[in-house]
């Protein structure tokens, strides 16, 4: 039992992880100091997914799912529990990397309006 908690627990910090990822820009708006976390978790998220690799994560996690007594999966996180609603068919490689770019530019995208928001403020103020 307390194998299959502690994969839960996994399951909840990958997903929060990647949230952080996709959106964690948004927590810089508020935060500016998060930044120092956040650039960093981008960077290899998307590093992960333009090299087709598989984030550790994913294996500790079946590996206490295999403890527990359950089976784990071949597929890594995204196919698992992102793709598999989003793409039935399966993750492939051109979907690793749109994935990669589509982090890249949503975060360039709100990088760029927390900069020119602070940009503004100093110029007013």
């Amino acid at each position: 039992m307390v194998w299959g908690v502690l994969a839960s627990a996994v399951v909840v910090g990958h997903a929060a992880f990647v949230l952080f990822v996709v959106l964690g820009g948004l927590v810089v708006a508020r935060w500016g100091r998060v930044g120092w976390a956040h650039v960093p978790a981008v960077v290899w998220a998307v590093a992960i997914e333009w090299r087709g690799a598989v984030c550790p994560l994913t294996p500790l996690e079946n590996r206490l799912r295999q403890l527990a007594g359950a089976s784990g999966y071949s597929e890594d996180f995204l196919q698992r529990y992102v793709l598999s609603a989003l793409y039935p068919a399966g993750l492939t490689r051109e979907s690793q990397v749109a994935l990669g770019v589509a982090v890249v530019a949503v975060n360039a995208v709100i990088y760029w309006w927390v900069w020119r928001r602070a940009h503004a403020e100093r110029t007013v103020g």
